[in-house]
């Protein structure tokens, strides 16, 4: 009976393989076209009247008027703050929605919607086509999100790019916990705490990256 179900096991991770690489496949087909992308991460709580809410979607839309398409994670909250700021300004708006118990709809303001089982497969396509990623206040899916970016710039298994943190009050418990545990205690060095940049406004967030692009020398067409 044991090894019957063992059996049954692995030959669904077998034809799991397959779900898993078509995920891929569709993702680098599809989002090729969208660089230079900026990706935002936030609460899916945050109400359409929240500060960060209108932030989100500010931001969104300056980007969008630098010539960045936006990536979000296609649902409500920050994600559709993001989205709905690009949309606004008629720029490209692409969701990376994920399969969940309780259902995640699509926001409406996406040009592209991508759907995904697994979440690892998700995150590479936020990495991958990302100039850079904008941190607004959330939850644990948005420290995921963080910590996954940090670790790849620190351990150089990605070029850096800017890792903004958007709205101090909200960060400064984790960033002054980061300070005086990890990096006193060793396990981090100045200058992995330096990956992190904050910004409270728009203009902040817009002139970081901006600046970035800049440096490396990256062909943006802004929008008039």
């Amino acid at each position: 009976m044991k090894k019957k179900i063992f059996d049954d096991f692995t030959y669904e991770d077998n034809w799991r393989m397959f779900r898993i690489i078509s995920e891929f496949v569709e993702g680098f087909d599809e989002l090729a076209k969208v660089i230079p992308a900026v990706s935002i991460f936030g609460s899916a709580r945050v109400k359409t009247d929240s500060k960060y809410y209108k932030l989100a979607e500010e931001i969104s839309e300056r980007l969008t008027k630098e010539g960045f398409s936006i990536i979000t994670g296609g649902g409500p909250g920050i994600m559709e703050a993001g989205s709905k700021g690009a949309f606004k300004n008629k720029g490209l708006s692409v969701g990376l929605n994920i399969e969940l118990p309780f259902e995640q709809k699509p926001n409406p303001y996406l040009n592209k919607n991508l759907t995904f089982r697994y979440f690892f497969a998700r995150k590479v396509m936020f990495v991958k086509y990302a100039t850079a990623f904008v941190i607004m206040p959330g939850g644990f899916g948005t420290m995921d999100e963080l910590f996954e970016s940090i670790t790849l710039i620190q351990t150089k298994k990605i070029n850096p790019f800017p890792v903004v943190m958007v709205g101090k009050e909200y960060w400064a418990g984790l960033l002054g916990w980061l300070k005086k545990e990890m990096m006193g205690r060793g396990f981090i060095g100045q200058n992995d705490l330096g990956i992190i940049q904050t910004a409270d406004t728009a203009k902040e967030v817009v002139d970081i990256i901006k600046k970035y692009s800049k440096e490396s020398k990256l062909k943006l067409k802004p929008r008039k």
